[in-house]
């Protein structure tokens, strides 16, 4: 075989993966932090419109964490049994997930529940000051309160973060070290 051939065949290989990658990242495929609209299946189906908007549960009292740490937490099976050691669900389909509350919680086993809001490793964020700031839990994590299933409502990328910071009446603070290890 002609040498020119491997050579150009080479070539077009290269353009291809070349092209590949580059759609793969405009189109946000492999990029770090970006996961707006991202909504994991959970191992119980929970309803923050149920919870936080029909009953107005107060976001901290099952996120405790979020005004004293820079963690919001999920909740433990505790603070789920501190109402649903009698409180059942409404439907069939709701009664079931409480009993798998109920099981999970009298057999000591935890509840796998997936991170939904997802941040690069390398992006340290302080839920307490934001807290302590005023800031609504709805300013970065979207109308919770109408969500039947949470999802991630902004991008959380460094940008939608340093437009708030910038904004005059919130007076944050824009360094690197801020937000970054």
């Amino acid at each position: 075989m002609d040498r020119r051939y491997v050579v150009a065949a080479g070539l077009v290989g290269l353009l291809i993966l070349l092209s590949v990658f580059i759609h793969l990242i405009t189109n946000n495929k492999i990029v770090i932090g970006y996961n707006k609209d991202y909504a994991p299946d959970q191992p119980i189906p929970f309803s923050h419109e149920i919870h936080a908007g029909e009953f107005k549960v107060d976001c901290q009292y099952c996120h405790a964490g979020a005004s004293v740490s820079r963690h919001a937490t999920v909740p433990s099976l505790n603070i789920c049994m501190n109402c649903h050691l009698t409180v059942n669900g409404r439907t069939d389909e709701g009664k079931k997930h409480v009993e798998r509350l109920r099981e999970a919680f009298n057999n000591n086993e935890p509840i796998e529940w997936k991170k939904v809001h997802l941040l690069p490793d390398h992006v340290k964020f302080n839920h307490a000051a934001h807290i302590a700031k005023g800031k609504a839990c709805q300013t970065c994590h979207g109308p919770v309160e109408t969500m039947e299933k949470v999802y991630q409502w902004s991008s959380l990328s460094m940008g939608w973060c340093v437009n708030c910071h910038r904004e005059p009446e919130n007076n944050a603070p824009i360094n690197c070290s801020t937000c970054h290890y």
